[in-house]
């Protein structure tokens, strides 16, 4: 049996940051807020940079898509690579070659040579990256806390680290556009990326067990697709993830559109927006991280997932910097609780010899459904404009939010025995919880 949630060492940490007493993930938590300032600059600098370029909101939805399509077709093979391999050592190297990418970008840029053209090439080579990268990260959370109670703590910490950022990281990138260009904030990122190799490399890791492999990676692929398809907690909480992906998270393509035409801003209007966004997804990570158990998650995220929705059909239409300003915060929250309580009930559930796999499909369902997503938000925001296509998105993910709710009560019903088999639900039970989901 698992180790319950609810040890007394646990009990005695502060419950907001109890997963850095696990040297390891401290050390990585460290270091990944540092590169993942840089990362956000380079995600506003991009999207700048192309709308300066072009002025062509179907071409930001062209980036969104070359970006994150890669993870769409690799991810399942890449979980099965990092269930088979040395999850420490993908790290390494994916960081390794995303420190190569940005510089890449700031040459071209700084140089004065940059093209569309070019920007879809290493956004490509991005996403490929990333398609390894993303499950491989997910996975080692568990290898780098020692107290497996700490993973849900580990999980909403990941999630206020990336949303800390997200407040610092575009409003650092909307200031160093105006001052010097795009070209800075890609070779600050390709900088930063050498926090994260440091905190990586000073890991001390126990040797992870190796089971012989005699099966095909394509059975091995096949074993993975048929837990997410045929456990139906698992299976619905990625479907509402992807219709939350798809439909909800293209509005981030089209902030500059948003900034320039609707709002008459500049770059620091966009970095403004974006970090409003932040400051909403930082407190619902916050949130997350305060939880004693993951016990009521699945009404977390169907509450989430509406508000997520709400939130995105009131921004559409505003007109207002400042009513913009409060509306965002609503939305960066919404989809911050749903994303990251789907992540903690996936962890919590799964064994540990299908968790890279299964965290692959995760990945495939927040990051690989997004390259859709934001290719149809650029088609429809040229022809509708870019308002009408966040209110479609926002009303499509209250939907969303509506059929999770409806199927909640058969989901406690499944997942039940198995928190009652870890342990979680007794521990649960004694903090004055009930139920399972």
């Amino acid at each position: 049996m698992s180790q319950p949630v609810h040890s007394r060492a646990t009990r005695a940490r502060p419950r907001l940051t109890r997963a850095l007493a696990s040297r390891n993930y401290r050390l990585f938590f460290s270091g990944q807020s540092v590169s993942l300032v840089g990362t956000w600059m380079t995600r506003v600098a991009t999207s700048w940079l192309v709308y300066r370029l072009t002025g062509s909101v179907l071409l930001l939805g062209v980036v969104g898509f070359c970006g994150q399509i890669p993870t769409l077709v690799l991810a399942p093979f890449a979980g099965v690579l990092v269930d088979r391999w040395n999850r420490h050592r993908i790290l390494v190297v994916t960081q390794a070659l995303s420190l190569v990418q940005s510089a890449a970008l700031a040459v071209l840029t700084l140089a004065g040579i940059i093209s569309v053209p070019h920007v879809l090439m290493l956004q490509i080579a991005q996403g490929v990256i990333n398609a390894f990268d993303t499950p491989a990260r997910q996975a080692f959370v568990s290898e780098m806390v020692e107290d497996r109670a700490d993973l849900p703590n580990a999980i909403a910490l990941n999630s206020s680290m990336v949303n800390g950022s997200r407040i610092v990281g575009p409003s650092i990138g909307g200031l160093v556009i105006g001052a010097v260009g795009e070209g800075w904030c890609f070779a600050l990122d390709a900088l930063s990326y050498g926090a994260v190799i440091v905190s990586l490399l000073a890991m001390h890791l126990a040797v992870r067990p190796r089971t012989r492999r005699d099966t095909r990676m394509r059975e091995e692929l096949a074993a993975g697709f048929r837990y997410v398809t045929r456990f139906v907690p698992v299976r619905s909480a990625l479907v509402l993830l992807s219709l939350v992906s798809v439909m909800g998270m293209p509005y981030t393509v089209l902030m500059p559109a948003v900034s320039a035409k609707v709002l008459h801003g500049g770059p620091h209007t966009l970095g403004f927006l974006m970090t409003a966004s932040g400051v909403g997804a930082l407190g619902g990570a916050l949130y997350l991280a305060s939880r004693r158990s993951v016990i009521g998650l699945g009404r977390a995220m169907a509450v989430a997932s509406t508000t997520f929705g709400v939130g995105l059909a009131l921004f559409s239409l505003s007109r207002s910097l400042w009513l913009s300003l409060l509306l965002l915060p609503l939305v960066g929250a919404g989809m911050m609780v749903t994303m990251a309580a789907t992540n903690t009930i996936i962890q919590t559930v799964v064994s540990e010899e299908l968790r890279g796999r299964v965290m692959a499909f995760y990945t495939m369902a927040f990051l690989g459904t997004a390259p859709i997503g934001s290719l149809i938000a650029g088609l429809a925001a040229d022809r509708v404009g870019p308002q009408r296509t966040i209110l479609l998105g926002g009303l499509s993910c209250i939907a969303a939010g509506v059929w999770f709710t409806l199927r909640l009560p058969r989901l406690r019903e499944l997942v039940r025995p198995i928190y009652v088999e870890r342990g979680i639900l007794a521990a649960a039970q004694l903090d004055g919880s009930t139920k399972s989901l």
